[in-house]
């Protein structure tokens, strides 16, 4: 119950590695707000945890909105102790010129602006309790880039160094500031980065993970709890690979 007492925004917890951090931070103890478009998917989450968990609508490239989840958290809790900005999107595989403004815009709004929108309206209320954990879903794409995911790189990489930047102005105010990077895992999103799923496609998605499979829901959830928790109370500004040795 290394969550107890603790209070959790999980964007994007509707599904995925989302509601994989979701069950985990339940079942250590938390109270969690899941913020997501498919409200229907993170009704279903709740119903299937139980414990304390709400449900909000949010477009976290949505100033307005990221601040009603900040509000709807607070009213039906109290406080917030663990931000975690998992929702994310990206373009599909594609050469870096052919990549339409429309996905580019896309990909760096639910990608990055979300982490300065959640950060507006989080941030003051973590200063003011003099302490919280935020902690960002970045990829491996950031750290070793794939081939024509090339704009999608760079937005997990934008997360990465906001995440040591978030980390050192924070840090003074008892905020402490991490990032995951997962290799790719059984998620709405798969099929997206490898453009078709097949068995081929897998196979040789596969062959740069040393462990030999993806990433899982309970694998985020693990390490999400772990540099959420007090037991992590020195760690802040790293950006943990989750990745079956991808990015060695």
């Amino acid at each position: 119950m290394r969550l107890t007492g603790k209070t959790a925004i999980v964007t994007g917890g509707a599904s995925g590695f989302g509601a994989g951090i979701v069950r985990k931070f339940v079942a250590e103890g938390a109270q969690v707000m899941i913020a997501d478009l498919n409200t229907d998917m993170a009704q279903d989450v709740a119903r299937e945890v139980g414990g304390n968990v709400r449900v909000v609508q949010a477009n976290v490239a949505n100033g307005d909105e990221v601040e009603t989840m900040g509000q709807a958290t607070l009213d039906a809790f109290g406080r917030i102790d663990i931000l975690v900005n998992n929702a994310g999107t990206t373009h599909l595989p594609s050469p870096m010129e052919d990549v339409t403004e429309e996905d580019f815009d896309k990909v760096f709004a639910v990608n990055c602006k979300s982490v300065y929108l959640t950060a507006r309206a989080i941030v003051p209320v973590m200063k003011a309790q003099g302490a919280g954990v935020i902690l960002n879903v970045a990829s491996t794409a950031g750290v070793s880039p794939r081939p024509r995911l090339n704009w999608y790189n760079a937005s997990k990489g934008w997360m990465n160094n906001a995440t040591k930047g978030m980390a050192v102005e924070l840090a003074p105010e008892g905020i402490r500031v991490n990032a995951l990077n997962p290799v790719a895992g059984e998620t709405p999103l798969l099929k997206s980065f490898m453009g078709e799923d097949t068995p081929e496609m897998r196979a040789k998605f596969l062959s740069t993970i040393p462990l030999g499979r993806f990433s899982t829901a309970e694998d985020m959830g693990n390490a999400a709890c772990y540099l959420c928790s007090d037991e992590a109370s020195m760690i802040t500004g790293v950006c943990m690979e989750v990745d079956g040795g991808r990015c060695i």
